[in-house]
């Protein structure tokens, strides 16, 4: 259950990060109300998930699925570059995520 919860975690921080960026600057008030919600699930669920899991593996991977899942919304979203290193770099993260996982008991 821990492992879902910090899943759901990072998916709710990929949200309020690119609700922060959908905010123009915290212009637009309805984005900047789904971003404090999607933080405050996120950090809701990341609370639940460090009640069982490792505090550095749940970290970890919650930055991780962070920083993979809005690298990936600004490619497909945002029309940001999808060089190939940037690739290679994001696949560095996965396999370090996968890792965290392997080696947490």
């Amino acid at each position: 259950m821990a492992w879902i919860q910090l899943i759901f975690a990072g998916i709710a921080e990929v949200s309020g990060v690119t609700f922060l960026k959908m905010t123009d600057g915290f212009k637009k008030k309805g984005y900047v109300f789904l971003m404090l919600v999607a933080g405050v699930i996120n950090f809701y669920l990341l609370s639940k998930a460090i009640e069982t899991l490792p505090i550095g593996t749940a970290y970890g991977v919650w930055t991780g699925i962070g920083s993979i899942g809005t690298v990936v919304i600004g490619m497909i979203f945002f029309r940001e570059s999808k060089e190939w290193l940037r690739l290679l770099f994001i696949s560095m993260i996965v396999i370090g995520i996968v890792g965290l996982k392997v080696t947490t008991a």
